[in-house]
């Protein structure tokens, strides 16, 4: 089965090849169009009215020879005809120079003097409607004349002066429009550009964009168009202030692409040691075990250390299971939580944990209840309490209190009046992975996902967390919806 061949591709229609590519070009080919069509409206209209108005002054001419004509002079009862007659003026008195009279036995043409009209010009008068009213009548020999016709006369007045000066002036309009649109043209381009001047550094800017090497690294974009042409108002402002915004946002997302793959790569890092260290100590109780199967005090000792560091992993690995959870937007618990009970038990928990610590409960006489996840929101306060406990040295005291922030939040706060954070450390508290030291010792124990877990939690229950620390003066602070929106 053979196939047809591909239709060929039209040709490019040659009026498309004449269209302006560029946006300065086609605006002042349309700026120079609309000068000639005016120009060329403006003359025809010109033209017209002045012809209009020379021919009405010639018929206002005809019709008083054509009154005059109509009494002719009278010679012993006999209309006298001038032609012939050797004394008194050339042209009658009141006659236009060039008209013509025709009346029965006598047809003439008034010049420097009278001459008689030919059959064929008397063919083509006596043709005219004897209506009296002017006609436009193409006399041969002659040229058009505007005639009037009675029953006893016929009188035509010449329109050749009338057309020469129509023609002049419809000449004289062509040069002037023609000159219009030769300096429209001139003026127009210098003005186009300079209006476009704008778009112009609008392009340069995104052409500089595209040559940076975003896919190999770079974090951010520099170019921006000038405050001068980015002012918002008119169309070339408002695109360059969109494209300035546009390229913020560009901006940010690499910056944010950045800072994410440098946490992912630190996630990675942190989880891997967070996770081999334990695995390593497991391991080499593992083998200590083996060595020594028959030493029971030994071998009860390693599995107390390896169930220890199994424990430990198992927390990291349950932490970053309820991280991936909460970010794929999993759905919560929606019970009825009282979270004045929550703040007793954990820091009842808390005293157990580290007695060192003076811990203190400010609650309100009224239960403080929100709807939400009970096992996370005792998380929530367990980590802060735990935080507070880990980075605070021995005798700081601690702060745990509830009270309604209206009626539609409840507020949670934990201070202590520890050394505080340390202020490079406070735009990151939330990050995962962070911690005090960027050791990944343990020295003040856990991996660093603790306040991570809060925010999370908190962003599920439509809240929000907040972090004020100074030395003396740290303070946490947990707003929740007492009642949650179903998403």
């Amino acid at each position: 089965m053979s196939s047809s061949p591909p239709p060929e591709e039209a040709p490019t229609h040659w009026l498309r090849r004449l269209v302006p590519v560029t946006l300065t070009a086609r605006l002042v080919v349309v700026v120079v169009l609309l000068v000639a069509v005016v120009g060329g409206v403006v003359a025809v209209a010109t033209a017209l009215a002045t012809k209009s108005i020379l021919v009405g002054q010639r018929d206002s001419t005809l019709m008083d020879s054509l009154r005059r004509e109509q009494h002719p002079a009278v010679f012993n009862g006999v209309e006298v005809c001038p032609i012939g007659l050797t004394r008194g003026p050339a042209v009658p008195v009141g006659q236009y120079p060039g008209s013509v009279v025709m009346r029965a036995g006598c047809a003439y043409k008034v010049g420097t003097s009278l001459t008689e009209l030919t059959a064929a010009q008397q063919r083509r008068l006596v043709a005219t409607p004897a209506d009296g009213e002017p006609h436009t009548v193409d006399v041969p020999g002659l040229g058009e004349m505007r005639v009037a016709a009675t029953t006893t006369v016929i009188v035509g007045v010449p329109l050749k002066d009338v057309q020469n000066t129509v023609h002049n002036l419809v000449l004289w309009e062509l040069v002037l429009t023609a000159t219009g649109v030769l300096v429209a043209g001139l003026i127009g381009s210098e003005l186009v550009r300079r209006t476009l001047r704008p778009l112009r550094v609008v392009t340069q800017t995104a052409q500089a964009v595209t040559e940076q090497h975003l896919a190999d690294g770079d974090i951010s974009i520099h170019e921006r168009v000038p405050e001068r042409y980015s002012i918002p108002g008119s169309e070339a402002g408002d695109v360059g202030a969109a494209l300035n915004t546009l390229l913020d946002h560009v901006d940010d997302a690499l910056g944010a692409r950045h800072r994410s793959e440098q946490q992912v790569r630190q996630f990675v890092a942190d989880a891997s040691h967070e996770l081999r260290t334990p695995l390593s100590t497991i391991h080499g109780y593992a083998e200590l075990s083996r060595r020594t199967p028959d030493d029971a005090g030994q071998l009860s000792g390693a599995m107390a250390k390896v169930e220890t560091e199994a424990h430990r992993m198992s927390g990291l690995v349950e932490d970053l299971l309820v991280l991936a959870r909460l970010d794929a937007g999993r759905p919560l618990a929606r019970d009825e939580v009282d979270v004045t009970r929550l703040l007793l038990e954990a820091v009842a928990d808390a005293r157990v944990v580290a007695p060192e610590h003076q811990w203190k409960l400010d609650l309100p006489d009224e239960p403080v209840q929100v709807i939400g996840d009970e096992s996370r929101l005792h998380q929530v306060v367990t980590n802060l309490l735990n935080n507070a406990g880990k980075h605070t040295p021995e005798g700081t005291t601690v702060t745990v209190s509830a009270a309604l922030a209206d009626e539609q939040t409840a507020s949670n706060r934990v201070h202590d009046d520890g050394p505080g954070l340390p202020e490079d450390l406070i735009p990151h508290a939330f990050e995962r992975f962070t911690r005090g030291d960027h050791s990944r010792t343990r020295a003040s124990g856990g991996a660093g996902l603790g306040l991570s877990l809060v925010s999370a939690i908190v962003e599920a229950h439509q809240g929000r967390v907040e972090l004020t620390s100074t030395p003396g003066d740290t303070t946490f602070t947990v707003l929740l919806p007492r009642e949650r929106t179903r998403q």
